[in-house]
């Protein structure tokens, strides 16, 4: 019996000894399926961290052994996946949208005269009506709208649309008396449209500005609700990361305050609006870059879109005579501020759609860059390409940002803007990464919707949720799943200068991961647009969990 009990104390003493000599960390993630994205694309069991970073990953059995974490989460052998990033979307303009009028899904202009009169009826002392989201395409007549029957309902408060791709507006004469705009208005870069000489209230690309400098001022308040009504929908849906592809220097230091107050989780990485004010200061103070704030591009307007018709072509488009589209920046500015941006340490991100578009940003870039090494500047969309044009992407110095819901939200009118030819250059995924070796994935919200799985769907599927077409639209243009994933996670971050601290699950890099109730790598191709985020992760910390 005393044998019995020093063998037992003996034994004690051994267990108590191996745990006092375990390293003590924050956490412990084990029994998962985790897809590390690491250049091996391997699947782990485990990992463990350690001040926010994955300290090392393995097997639970090994990490059990050589740590005592703080607390624990056994995954029951669901999918992990790095946190996603969202490689170009507009955060703050979501979060607007929130508190203006929603235009998405309306079928007919009577439809959203509709929600503007319900929209009055519940703020009848409102001073501006602000709306957006109306796609003439989606409606019998494929026409612009006219104001006449804003000009009948709302004679006495100014409204203003704005069409779903942002690159086009309808407004009523009293916005228009506002902005001081009339039939003698002449801006560049876009169009005031005319009947018979007088205005119709549609305004396509820059003239746009005039209107947007009469809204109400928005205060500090309605951003700080705005970021974070916005932010709380991205994490919900599994994003730890995104890049605001347009912001005012203004809203960026009130992004930093707020993360560094720990009132914004998401990790954003900002690129700055294209005007002189917001150039000047951070040209001569540099990058700006926190944990969770990368402030280091500057972001171009380059044409308009396709849907609106204001992308520049280089011949006419189909369903138009002799309308090419048109660029929104001159071209001697555009070069001017291409070669003062390449002086700096700062990257260039120029929004191109037509060919016409796509060959001027890539052909400047490449004049520019071609001794260089590492400046991965962006052309963000790259949707018509010229098939000579495709390149000029090198993947080092010159990198494509892609939507792929766009292609499956515009593929229904696509051919008639472009014709058959034209089409199969467009919205080519995979002959723009056999080009560049990389492509950022992203989705533009709030043009397209956030959930960032829909993204997913259309990169590998090329469908709609309704599964149309059978087979896929340009299904030649698929990108595989390892190939998607990785567009939405370190491609995504590479094309950001962070893949030394995101975009995988690595040692040293941030602890950011989803926890999701189906593995999109391994699901049924139909299923994948129904995945759910079970819970969101940043920095280690649970950020949000699906009630």
């Amino acid at each position: 019996m005393k044998h019995n009990l020093l063998i037992g104390l003996f034994i004690s003493a051994l267990f108590f000894s191996s745990c006092e000599n375990k390293q003590k960390v924050d956490f412990l993630v084990k029994n998962a399926k985790i897809y590390t994205v690491d250049d091996e694309f391997s699947i782990a069991e485990a990992f463990v961290i350690e001040g926010g970073r994955i300290l090392e990953i393995g097997t639970a059995s090994s990490l059990t052994k050589k740590y005592k974490p703080y607390s624990e989460l056994d995954a029951e052998g669901k999918t992990i996946l790095p946190g996603l990033i969202d490689a170009h979307a507009h955060l703050y303009n979501l979060g607007l949208k929130l508190s203006r009028v929603d235009l998405d899904g309306t079928k007919s202009f009577e439809a959203v005269i509709s929600r503007l009169e319900e929209f009055q009826a519940k703020y009848p002392d409102a001073e501006y009506i602000i709306g957006r989201g109306w796609d003439q395409n989606d409606w019998e007549s494929k026409d612009f709208p006219t104001k006449d029957t804003l000009d009948h309902l709302f004679p006495d408060v100014p409204v203003a649309l704005t069409r779903i791709d942002g690159h086009a507006m309808i407004v009523n004469q009293t916005a228009l008396n506002k902005a001081e705009i009339d039939e003698s208005t002449e801006i560049f870069g876009g169009e005031i449209q005319k009947k018979n000489g007088k205005l119709t209230g549609i305004l396509i690309d820059n003239p746009m500005s005039a209107i947007r400098s009469t809204f109400p001022k928005v205060d500090k308040d309605a951003q700080t609700k705005a970021l974070q009504s916005a932010e709380e929908i991205a994490i919900s849906l599994g994003l730890t990361s995104l890049v605001d592809a347009g912001l005012d220097s203004e809203v960026i230091h009130l992004i930093d305050t707020l993360q560094q107050d720990g009132d914004l989780k998401l990790r954003i990485y900002a690129m700055l609006s294209n005007n002189e004010e917001n150039i000047r200061e951070f040209l001569n103070s540099g990058i700006l870059k926190t944990e969770r704030l990368n402030v280091r591009s500057i972001k171009v307007y380059a044409d308009g879109a396709l849907g609106s018709r204001g992308a520049a072509l280089k011949q006419p488009y189909s369903d138009h005579d002799n309308h090419f589209g048109s660029m929104i920046i001159d071209l001697e500015d555009f070069q001017t501020l291409a070669k003062r941006i390449h002086k700096s340490e700062f990257q260039m991100n120029t929004h191109a759609i037509g060919d016409s578009a796509n060959y001027v940003v890539l052909k400047t870039y490449d004049d520019l860059l071609k001794n260089d090494s590492d400046r991965r500047w962006r052309v963000e969309h790259a949707q018509v390409m010229d098939d000579s044009d495709f390149s000029f992407f090198d993947g080092e110095n010159i990198i494509p940002s892609v939507q792929p819901t766009h292609a499956t939200s515009d593929m229904y009118w696509a051919e008639d803007r472009l014709g058959k030819e034209r089409t199969q250059y467009a919205y080519a995924y995979q002959t723009l990464l056999k080009n560049a070796g990389k492509v950022a994935l992203g989705t533009d919200f709030p043009i397209e919707n956030v959930n960032p799985f829909y993204t997913f769907y259309a990169s590998v599927a090329r469908q709609d949720l309704e599964e149309f077409p059978e087979g896929g639209f340009n299904p030649n243009e698929k990108l595989s799943r390892e190939e998607t994933l990785k567009g939405m996670t370190i491609w995504a971050a590479y094309a950001n200068f962070e893949e030394e601290e995101k975009g995988s699950l690595e040692v040293g890099k941030f602890a950011d991961f989803i926890i999701l109730d189906q593995d999109p790598m391994e699901v049924e191709e139909n299923k994948i647009p129904k995945t759910k985020v079970l819970s969101t992760y940043i920095d280690g910390e649970k950020v949000y969990e699906l009630k």
